[in-house]
């Protein structure tokens, strides 16, 4: 039991296959109603495909674990309908400051471009996220079944085939597709005999939330050496409720058991807090480091998300924010193959752009590994000068490395894109996600990520509205794949049959680097898929046929 959290328990029905009769098909199949599954379910219902989620628990995560969330997982949360509370329960941070010793040696802002809606990350406990998508499941009609145990799975061509265990008995399901989100340790990858490779890193650190009042910023802490605990790494995070999240370093050659104990976790936090502050133990854990991921993370009809996909080390905030990023690039492709129209080959995209998103994360929480950890007395003496370095000279700064934080990738080579053939100065390129900028519609100041997403979109940006052909931006969305045009003015206009929103400062123009005539081709996920100078409808139709696979 936590002080400051009390765990909802959710109804187990039993389910209407245990009463006989054939065996029900159903479109689509979530495993797991943790963050991965249950972002994957909201968007599956926001693209109107109905959708069960199997959970073999009957509440939301024990302890706080997944802990920050990225500002693109907060727009991606944004968008399926529950990014508001996250922030708002959360506690929402840019600046991140590293210690060697007692001294500060480093410190970096997430966010240093004002006018953005959200911040760099905000830090909340997963239980809480969890609690907020059940709610949203229910609201857009998202079956979850509780104490629901997937023990088989039998890909049989165009559908999965399925055996559920429950408090009442077995019971069999179809599905046409497969959606996996049951994590690291994933059973039913087990199950089908898949692959998962990578590198388990021999080191042990112990998570210990307390509850706390303190007047530290909300900051991220991160010390090497600290005098408090020697030769070892320490970070401290807020949390909601005055829940405090401190990382020690433990090194191998430990009893993880032992290491939760009560006795040995209390002198650990009074010897980096002093006697004198008072605080009560709220949950305690210890973990390993890994960093590993699946050769292929679409499998047939079976779609592997999340942790069951991948896994790297916390340190960066990449396990969760991955995951939800996986559900955003998964879900809108799902869609148009189970509408005829984009072919399977699509799905080979999803594993195409998020096998590369992952081996970037890989890539750079190994880096975050070998610096927290040295391998070796000669890294870890280049380490310890670096950061000494550090404390004086700026070139040594970028050498320090407590963990590099989640960013969003770029799918700069996907081959859904289409390649520029005008110029433009601007990091918003083809595969890029979209970056935010304050908006007005109608009078109404707003965000211009709350305006996109879920459909393709070709913004045209207009010094004057009024000369925008209206003709030609009304054929792309009479198309079997629409595009809706959405107008971006610099000053507000009124232009019937089409959406108009005014760039309230000049800063879609500044960070797309748009003059009058520009458009851009906006995926479903909120990532451009193209940009030319002008409007050309043939080319916008092929982009789009690029995009889908149909090319």
């Amino acid at each position: 039991m936590l002080k400051t959290y009390t765990y909802p328990k959710f109804e187990y029905r039993r389910p209407p296959e245990l009463d006989g009769g054939a065996v029900r098909r159903l479109p689509v199949v979530i495993v797991g109603a943790g963050p991965v599954g249950m972002a994957a379910a909201l968007d599956c219902r926001l693209h109107g495909i109905p959708v069960v989620v199997l959970d073999d628990d009957d509440t939301v995560s024990v302890g706080s674990r997944g802990l920050c969330y990225a500002k693109r997982a907060l727009e991606i949360l944004d968008r399926i309908g529950v990014g508001d509370p996250v922030v708002d329960k959360g506690v929402g941070w840019n600046v991140g400051r590293t210690f060697f010793g007692e001294g500060e040696v480093f410190n970096f802002n997430l966010q240093p471009e004002a006018d953005q809606k959200r911040p760099g990350m905000v830090n909340l406990q997963q239980y809480y996220l969890e609690e907020y998508q059940v709610a949203k499941c229910r609201e857009t009609g998202v079956e979850i079944r509780w104490k629901n145990k997937v023990i088989a799975v039998t890909p049989q061509g165009e559908h999965v085939s399925l055996q559920v265990q429950t408090p009442d008995g077995v019971y069999e399901l179809e599905t046409d597709w497969l959606i996996v989100c049951d994590g690291a340790r994933s059973p039913i990858r087990t199950m089908l005999g898949l692959d998962i490779d990578g590198k388990v890193f021999m080191d042990r650190f112990l998570i210990a939330d307390v509850v706390m009042k303190a007047a530290f910023p909300a900051e991220r802490w991160f010390w090497f050496d600290p005098p408090f605990h020697r030769n070892q790494s320490v970070l401290l995070h807020r949390e909601a409720d005055d829940v405090w999240r401190i990382d020690f370093q433990l090194g191998w050659n430990v009893d993880p058991e032992e290491e939760k104990k009560p006795e040995k976790v209390i002198p650990r936090i009074k010897a980096m807090l002093g006697d004198d502050r008072e605080f009560e133990l709220e949950w305690v854990s210890v973990y390993t480091f890994q960093c590993r991921r699946m050769g292929r993370f679409n499998h047939g009809r079976v779609l592997f998300a999340g942790d069951a996909a991948h896994q790297v080390s916390p340190f960066g905030a990449r396990g969760a924010n991955s995951g939800i990023q996986d559900t955003d690039n998964l879900v809108w492709k799902l869609k148009l193959v189970m509408d005829g129209l984009a072919p399977e080959r699509l799905l080979d995209t999803y594993s195409e752009e998020r096998v590369y998103a992952a081996d970037e994360n890989i890539m750079n929480s190994t880096r975050s590994t070998d610096f927290i950890t040295p391998k070796s007395n000669t890294s870890k003496a280049f380490r310890n000068a670096v950061l000494q370095l550090a404390q004086r000279h700026a070139f040594a700064r970028k050498l320090v490395n407590s963990g590099r934080l989640s960013v969003p990738a770029f799918y700069s080579a996907s081959s859904l894109n289409t390649p520029d053939t005008d110029e433009f100065n601007s990091h918003m390129v083809p595969g890029a996600p979209m970056e935010d900028a304050p908006i007005a519609v109608q009078g109404k100041n707003g965000w211009l990520l709350d305006q996109v997403g879920n459909r393709f979109q070709l913004l045209v940006y207009a010094d004057d509205a009024s000369t925008v052909d209206r003709a030609l931006l009304a054929a792309l969305c009479d198309a079997p794949i629409p595009v809706e045009a959405i107008v971006v003015s610099p000053r507000p206009a009124d232009l019937p049959g089409v959406r108009v929103i005014q760039d309230l400062k000049g800063l879609v123009a500044q960070r797309y680097d748009a003059r009058d005539g520009s458009a851009f081709l906006l995926r479903p996920d909120q990532h451009l898929a193209a940009r030319w100078r002008g409007v050309d409808a043939a080319k916008v139709r092929q982009a789009v046929a690029r995009a889908t696979c149909n090319a």
